[in-house]
């Protein structure tokens, strides 16, 4: 005789993380993506204008702030540019994952009640966040141009350093949303991680600043988060050469692969975790 080793009943699961039609898949991602992009500015005067009155607000008060009071980037090539671009990058990081840490719960109606790949939802926040990159990059552009900037062949560069904030900031997504299910204390903690990586990011100062004060070895410590290789990187390759590449921080090329294996492992380890945990996302809801 066999005992069943669920007396009460086999544990009840529901779709899994992709489903079974990858076509299917993507164009959910983009019709959850582009839905929530317009509803957001329903209804609002200035539409889509707001997305991008918000780094450049915040950008106007840095910039008073640290370089006309304070004098932070006094010698640095373009540094208004250079503090726009990093506000920016950081808040596609920011508005992707922060959305997406609650983004099953404000879907809990379709995940209780539609059949559909769990992990479509907090890859359309991703996206959305793409979307809003997109505006902003406009206006680095033009701000660029205005301020002396120049096209510059290295600019080739900005696809693989958009690709790498991707992974990261997609891995993330999938680790925190997953994990917000079971615990709702995942949010306020990353609030707070989300500060700590602000003021732990070089976007109001250089990378050159942490070498002079602090040495190489913390200069490299603070590159080996994707989000603040990915804002030196594009500092060099888009706005001017005098900001050091990440792999002349580390003092070879081979420098590069260490932010950039450690946003492959993120969004490896963010698909093994969402995958495992999506069948049960419904009755944990």
């Amino acid at each position: 005789m066999t005992t069943d080793p669920h007396p009460h009943g086999r544990p009840i699961t529901g779709p899994g993380a992709f489903g079974d039609d990858a076509q299917h898949f993507w164009r959910l991602v983009w019709t959850l993506a582009t839905t929530s992009f317009k509803l957001r500015f329903f209804g609002s005067a200035l539409g889509y204008l707001w997305q991008l009155m918000r780094p450049l607000m915040l950008f106007a008060v840095m910039y008073v702030i640290f370089t006309v009071i304070l004098g932070v980037g006094d010698g640095e090539p373009l540094y208004g540019v250079a503090l726009l671009l990093g506000i920016v990058f950081f808040q596609f990081f920011t508005d992707s994952v922060g959305v997406a840490v609650r983004s099953i719960i404000a879907r809990e109606a379709l995940i209780r009640k539609v059949d559909f790949p769990r992990l479509a939802v907090p890859l359309a926040c991703v996206l959305q966040a793409l979307f809003n990159l997109g505006l902003n990059l406009i206006v680095v552009l033009l701000f660029l141009i205005f301020t002396g900037g120049h096209l510059m062949l290295s600019w080739i560069q900005f696809p693989l350093i958009l690709l790498m904030l991707i992974c990261f900031s997609s891995g993330l997504a999938m680790i925190l949303s997953a994990m917000y299910v079971r615990f709702r204390d995942v949010q306020p903690i990353w609030e707070v991680i989300t500060q700590a990586l602000f003021y732990g990011t070089p976007i109001l100062y250089t990378i050159s600043m942490v070498i002079d004060k602090a040495g190489l070895p913390a200069a490299r410590i603070l590159l080996m988060n994707p989000v603040a290789s990915a804002i030196q990187q594009a500092r060099h390759a888009m706005v001017d050469h005098s900001y050091d590449a990440v792999g002349n921080v580390y003092g070879t090329l081979a420098g590069d692969l260490i932010p950039i294996g450690i946003s492959v492992a993120t969004l490896i380890i963010g698909l093994l975790y969402f995958r495992a945990a999506a069948p049960h996302m419904a009755e944990r809801l």
